[in-house]
């Protein structure tokens, strides 16, 4: 996701130290977004990382720790493609860009949005603090540029807030729930998401297209 984990906790000073970060956040990645953060153990990550449980200690204290550093780096590229949306932009073009940037995301990085998922399901014990703040206030400022196009008459009536949200179901179940669209689908790779993008394209569309005159 274009993260940057050089500083994860205990800043890596060589070579060997962010090879080590690496494989103990990825590892972790796998864990926490297929067990979920109470299903999770140290010495899970630590076998998967091909680490021992003491020197991933070193790197990080606590499987909190772990947790946070990965949730934080997810939230920061998670918020980036809704910050995009502008409002000197083509309202329905705007929002558009945003769905397909959601679905590109799902595409690519599916482990982030099962761990961002299996958060959610658990009642966001690490992450509520960021939901409840910047969160928030990103969704409280794209609705109100929403609101705005409404009321100019460049957006057909929908309520914001739950127009974000719908986006970000319709989307954000292509990683989610990967298993059983492939199952149904039986897809070649990701032929699937071509499908996916040409759907949403059109249901958003005809939604949030003003009706003529």
């Amino acid at each position: 996701m274009g993260i940057n984990r050089d500083t994860p906790g205990r800043k890596p000073r060589t070579r060997i130290q962010k090879k080590n970060t690496e494989a103990i956040l990825d590892a972790a990645l796998d864990v926490f977004s297929q067990y979920g953060f109470r299903g999770s153990t140290l010495d899970q990550i630590a076998k998967a990382a091909g680490l021992s449980k003491p020197n991933l200690l070193y790197y990080f204290p606590s499987k909190v720790a772990i947790h946070r550093a990965l949730i934080d780096e997810l939230m920061q590229n998670w918020l980036d493609p809704l910050r995009k949306m502008q409002a000197d932009g083509e309202p329905v073009e705007e929002i558009l860009a945003y769905v397909l940037r959601k679905l590109e995301m799902a595409r690519e990085f599916p482990r982030e949005s099962r761990l961002f998922a299996n958060e959610i399901v658990q009642g966001a014990p690490n992450i509520m603090d960021k939901i409840e703040g910047e969160l928030k206030t990103l969704v409280e400022e794209k609705a109100a540029v929403i609101n705005g196009w409404i009321a100019s008459g460049a957006l057909a009536p929908v309520d914001p807030y739950h127009l974000i949200f719908s986006i970000w179901s319709t989307t954000q179940h292509y990683a989610d729930f990967d298993v059983q669209v492939r199952g149904i689908l039986k897809p070649e790779g990701d032929a699937h998401f071509k499908d996916a993008e040409a759907y949403l394209d059109t249901l958003f569309r005809r939604m949030l297209t003003p009706p003529a005159g």
